[in-house]
């Protein structure tokens, strides 16, 4: 009986805890999602569809994937967590390549979502200046979220106007 209170008191606190957490870890999750399926689309194009542009002026596919990339480290910045020491954001729309592009965006990916978990409770509804608006927090980790969809649909459009198919639509 003493160890089933001790199990049940433990549950009780754990519950508590991941309620406390429950804004950090839903975006966590529904960003992991998109994530995953920006790497999956950026894994099924082929290395000379990374300089396709659906025309003139259009972010061609690296581009569009790096500039998720960015996004995520300049999103992330304004929340108050800098880039790491070895990202560069002025030399991001220099990184070329599949293999390159993918390397960066995973990096990138892995960095926001860690930050996501940091921001505190009693931070969310704090004011940031994002510089495109002011919002507080949790508006700016919903726009890493949002950030994150909106380019994987445009991806999704970029693949299916090359005749590739998003893995997880097979």
């Amino acid at each position: 009986m003493k160890k089933l209170s001790l199990v049940f008191l433990f549950a009780i606190a754990l519950s508590g805890y991941a309620q406390d957490n429950l804004t950090q870890s839903t975006i966590q999750a529904v960003l992991t999602q998109n994530q995953d399926q920006v790497v999956q689309l950026a894994e099924a194009f082929t290395d000379e569809q990374y300089n396709w542009r659906p025309m003139e002026g259009i972010n061609s596919v690296g581009e569009a994937l790096m500039h998720v990339a960015g996004g995520n480290y300049y999103l992330a910045s304004k929340l108050g967590f800098p880039p790491p020491e070895d990202v560069d954001m002025t030399s991001l729309d220099k990184v070329t390549g599949k293999e390159n592009i993918i390397a960066a965006l995973k990096k990138s990916n892995a960095f926001v979502l860690e930050k996501v978990a940091m921001v505190k409770n009693d931070e969310m509804a704090d004011e940031v200046d994002f510089g495109f608006m002011k919002m507080n927090k949790l508006g700016g980790l919903l726009s890493i979220m949002e950030h994150n969809g909106e380019h994987k649909g445009q991806l999704i459009a970029y693949a299916r106007s090359n005749g590739v198919t998003p893995p997880w639509s097979k």
